[in-house]
């Protein structure tokens, strides 16, 4: 394919030329912690599903075929009936918004849950209506569990989404998000340190990039990470570097991904109130949500 063809990936970005974001107060870094809530709606034969989920646990499973997975399955109940309080806790401890990714089937088996993460006040995304990998799902179900989970989230936190992340999205994933309206943007995402712009269907779209590598699925995924040590220790390092970027004028944004079966647990949740406490004993960071991060830069660099 030569340079001239039509390609559909963009690898050069803003190359040398990154705006600077002005976020407010002139802040050196964005800090966008999220915490995804997933717990009953990952893959079970309870579900309707042809295998036991095998992602992100506490034990190296596999994807049985037609069988429950005990304990898998008990795993991720400790994240919806410990796990995001932990979390929660936290951030009201530290009085830090956050944004919550959250999967429309997962807050219907516990709407006391959906409860809790509605009077906390923190901005709450669609995660999709399932947390299953959509690679496959037929584009008319995929728009249809996306009106769901559109749906689920207005009804059970009082308030539409904005922002959408499904985490192991189709081919047809964004531009179903651009066509559905009313959202400022998705994070489907991890090719850079800033919002973007990008065109979908016709349609300027923002692009807020997410982490998989500032993220406690490494304690899962990969194996990494064994320790909440570790989780701070990556994290304090990028989230330094990224500051003095932005103390030598080229301010970033960072992301941090948890889930309360995984940072939820007693012997990690510590690593990420070290965490917030190092970045707010530093001036010029801006602790924020994603939603205000995409009205920032909807207000500020339209035409960017």
């Amino acid at each position: 394919m030569s340079s001239s063809e039509s390609y559909p990936r963009d690898l050069i970005g803003y190359a040398s030329r990154p705006p600077d974001p002005h976020w407010p107060g002139e802040a050196r870094i964005a800090v966008s912690l999220v915490m995804n809530y997933e717990e009953g709606g990952e893959a079970c034969v309870l579900h309707g599903d042809a295998h036991s989920e095998s992602v992100l646990t506490d034990v190296g499973a596999e994807p049985l075929p037609g069988v429950r997975n005990m304990n898998v399955e008990s795993l991720f109940e400790y994240g919806s009936r410990v796990g995001f309080r932990e979390i929660l806790a936290v951030l009201e401890g530290a009085r830090v918004p956050a944004t919550v990714y959250a999967v429309g089937m997962a807050l219907e088996r516990n709407p006391q849950a959906a409860a809790e993460i509605a009077a906390s006040g923190l901005e709450v995304a669609c995660h999709g209506q399932r947390w299953i990998d959509y690679q496959f799902v037929p584009e008319n179900v995929e728009r249809e569990h996306m009106r769901r989970n559109i749906e689920c989230i207005t009804r059970l936190i009082g308030k539409r989404p904005v922002g959408w992340y499904t985490g192991r999205p189709s081919p047809n994933t964004r531009r179903l998000v651009v066509e559905s309206g009313g959202f400022l943007y998705d994070s489907d995402a991890y090719n850079d340190d800033l919002p973007y712009w990008t065109e979908v269907a016709g349609r300027r779209h923002l692009v807020i990039p997410y982490t998989f590598d500032n993220n406690d699925s490494r304690l899962q995924r990969g194996g990494d990470f064994s320790t909440g040590e570790q989780f701070f220790s990556y994290c304090r390092d990028a989230f330094d570097w990224l500051y003095l970027k932005g103390a030598a004028g080229q301010p970033r944004m960072m992301s941090v991904g948890l889930h309360g079966r995984l940072i939820g647990r007693p012997g990690r949740i510590g690593a990420l109130a070290r965490l917030i406490e190092h970045m707010q004993r530093h001036e010029g960071v801006w602790l924020t949500t994603r939603a205000a991060i995409a009205e920032h830069w909807h207000a500020h660099h339209a035409s960017g």
